[in-house]
């Protein structure tokens, strides 16, 4: 198996159904792992049966602790994860293992995604640039990690996990993280996936403001200084 893809779920079912619908159309070998944990609102009621998926029902501590617990039982060597709200374009991950094969020297890719709304009309896109540790921090992840991929060494040889204490903010944390053990990074100048705005994202819930403010505040004074200039370019 080429690919391992991670979606952590939720109460999620009828985007979970998108989702798994996006990734066993891709036709390459991979496995998707979905991580319930213990989703009341029917998605266990298809979703242990589903055959396209290895279905894993268990209490987790959060998005990212979910994610960190489908890695952990994940056998592909390029890694992604996937939320419900989210889908891959087709050719998405054949475009993705060209590029690992013709740059063995990058660990993780970044590649572009567009925005959709809940019936699946185009908001906006986003072309994606690699991340920069300051920018990270004070206007939060300019990426987004549906368009994220990266090799196995990452978690096998770095231990690069993702921080579970962070219940919002943990792919910025992750990002920073890899920035500062240096991790070969490349871009995909391709639209690769979609996320979907469904008025009720994490990122736009209370606690998500308030962990993004706790990483401004970790930030040095002079890059908190110069948050409108990191900002800026993020916006046009």
């Amino acid at each position: 198996m080429r690919f391992s893809i991670i979606t952590p779920s939720f109460r999620s079912s009828a985007w979970l159904k998108l989702c798994i619908a996006s990734v066993a159309d891709q036709g390459v070998a991979l496995e998707h792992i979905v991580q319930d944990s213990l989703s009341d609102d029917g998605t266990l009621d298809w979703l242990m049966s589903d055959q396209r998926v290895t279905a894993c029902a268990e209490k987790d501590a959060g998005m990212y602790d979910a994610v960190n617990r489908g890695l952990k039982k994940s056998g592909g060597n390029i890694l992604a994860y996937l939320n419900c709200d989210e889908q891959y374009l087709p050719g998405t991950l054949k475009a993705v293992a060209d590029y690992f094969d013709r740059h063995p020297e990058v660990d993780v890719l970044f590649a572009d995604c567009l925005v959709v709304d809940a019936k699946g009309e185009c908001l906006c896109y986003r072309k994606v640039q690699i991340p920069f540790k300051y920018h990270t921090l004070v206007s939060h992840l300019q990426t987004f990690t549906c368009s994220m991929f990266f090799r196995r060494k990452v978690i096998d040889d770095h231990g690069l996990f993702f921080n579970p204490r962070w219940r919002d903010v943990g792919d910025a944390d992750w990002v920073v993280r890899l920035l500062e053990a240096k991790i070969p990074m490349g871009i995909l100048r391709q639209f690769t996936s979609s996320f979907t705005d469904t008025g009720a994202n994490m990122n736009m819930s209370a606690n998500a403001k308030r962990e993004e403010q706790m990483m401004v505040n970790s930030a040095p004074a002079w890059a908190r200084k110069m948050e409108f200039a990191f900002v800026w370019p993020k916006t046009i």
